[in-house]
């Protein structure tokens, strides 16, 4: 029997929070629902202002994230229990608990593609195109994509290979898998991977401000540049999940793979067919609030005997 390797020696290191939960009464405060809920409001909130810049009416990107943010949360759940189903389906688990959302567990891949549909219903309903859409929302999505990695923090979950550098990321045994219980600090994927985001946000704000791009874009550069990240740093991931090895790659690894290249692919195409920014954003008005019309109609109508 081999011996065990001896524990690392780290001087330095980040610490995981004690606990991710706190507790108001009997309401229970999640810090992975705190991240992805600072990030949704992010994201509104610069979408807003960035599709009033390109011609859209304020309040359009507050309409549409009633659409957008149930649809993705859904889409992220269901592409998380898919992918990783044994957790939820395997012997002795309970398939109630895939309904639990709050303790992490949301497939970027699957909330992002739920919810673009929930937007394009939306959009439908109120005359909005959608490409110019998706490029005024894209890069708020990826500073929310970067504060919603913080929850995996709070959970510790979502961790790299073990490492002794000084930012190597400390977890508590009860999170580590069995065949590392005796490695104390890990690579932080979720800081990784919020500080590309953070840096990927940057470049897409002074590329559409230096080339005003249009016609979808904006949406295709954030595909390449996040898909670009992902792809590095989910390699240094060593949770099990259900589908993880695929010819050698992890399932996300390979979908990163893929939608860089179609991404690319559009983003080639669409300067060639559509070079410039896209001058009109609605196809028609939205139809009026048949409330608001009642209420004209009574103030002008002066009272009734």
């Amino acid at each position: 029997m081999l011996p065990l390797p001896s524990p690392m020696v780290v001087l330095m290191s980040i610490p995981s929070p004690s606990q991710g939960v706190w507790h108001l009464g009997p309401v229970p405060i999640r810090g992975y629902a705190l991240s992805i809920i600072l990030g949704i409001v992010f994201a509104i909130w610069l979408g807003e202002r960035r599709w009033v810049a390109r011609g859209g009416k304020a309040g359009d990107v507050s309409d549409l994230a009633i659409w957008a943010i149930p649809f993705g949360l859904v889409g992220g759940r269901l592409y998380h229990v898919i992918t990783d189903w044994e957790l939820y389906f395997g012997e002795g688990r309970n398939p109630v608990t895939a309904l639990y959302v709050w303790r992490g567990g949301l497939g970027i891949w699957g909330a992002i593609a739920l919810g673009i549909v929930g937007i394009w219903i939306g959009a439908r309903l109120r005359g909005i195109k959608l490409l110019p859409l998706l490029d005024a929302l894209a890069p708020g999505v990826l500073v929310a994509q970067a504060l919603g990695r913080w929850g995996n923090w709070f959970n510790q979950e979502l961790y790299g290979r073990p490492t002794d550098l000084p930012w190597g990321l400390e977890i508590d045994v009860a999170n580590r898998p069995s065949q590392y219980l005796d490695v104390a600090t890990f690579h932080p994927a979720f800081l990784y991977e919020c500080l590309w985001n953070l840096g990927a946000f940057a470049v897409l704000i002074w590329l559409d401000r230096r080339y005003r791009l249009g016609h979808g874009r904006v949406a295709a550069l954030y595909v390449m540049l996040y898909t670009a990240g992902r792809g590095w740093i989910e390699n240094l991931r060593i949770d099990d999940v259900q589908m993880n090895d695929v010819l050698g790659l992890r399932l996300n690894v390979w979908t990163s793979i893929v939608l860089f290249v179609l991404a690319a692919i559009y983003l080639a195409v669409s300067a060639r067919r559509h070079p410039g920014r896209e001058e009109v954003v609605r196809t028609r008005e939205p139809d009026p609030d048949p409330s608001a019309e009642d209420a004209d109609e009574r103030s002008t109508s002066g009272p009734t005997a």
